[in-house]
């Protein structure tokens, strides 16, 4: 019976926290204290900020830290799960009608208009992680970082992961 509570306090805020894990921080909160009294209030501000801390979503660190809590690695499973199931069912649900549709004139030309939107959205999310590496690290290490990155993944074909592996012992050595 706890994990059909843990998939409910968690898929219920999913399904109705529009605007993704913040949005749904009072929907879980209402859930886990208010209608199960896993936590009061005070420990899950508590958990609130312990996961703000940690990279990662905000929604899934609640559900397996709670699930965990209340269910075991068991329940952590089940939390993280029901929070992502109803963007789950609903991506199914929208690539399979995509995929009956394609072929009509009015999916290809959605389609057509989506792509540059996505562009845009990767070009200004690109500026911004460069606008903040030049604060942070200046432009010198920025253009070093940037340019190794371009040669090693572009002309020398070096799979990404050890780029970015790479980065980061850089960035122990030469910027800590």
């Amino acid at each position: 019976m706890i994990y059909w509570e843990i998939f409910l306090a968690f898929f219920i805020p999913g399904i109705l926290g529009y605007g993704g894990g913040p949005a749904s921080i009072p929907l879980v909160e209402h859930e886990v204290v208010d209608r199960y009294g896993w936590m009061n209030v005070n420990e899950f501000s508590e958990m609130i900020a312990l996961a703000n801390g940690l990279p990662g979503p905000i929604a899934t660190k609640m559900a397996g830290y709670i699930g965990y809590e209340q269910g075991g690695i068991l329940g952590s499973i089940v939390g993280v799960f029901a929070t992502v199931a109803p963007s789950l069912i609903l991506m199914i649900v929208l690539l399979s009608l995509l995929m009956k549709y394609k072929s009509s004139p009015r999916v290809k030309k959605m389609t057509s208009l989506v792509k540059p939107t996505i562009a845009v959205l990767l070009g200004v999310m690109t500026w911004g992680f460069i606008s903040n590496s030049y604060e942070g690290i200046g432009w010198l290490q920025t253009i070093i970082l940037a340019g190794a990155a371009f040669l090693l993944l572009e002309k020398l074909k070096i799979h990404p992961v050890y780029v970015i592996g790479g980065a980061l012992v850089y960035g122990a050595v030469f910027l800590a």
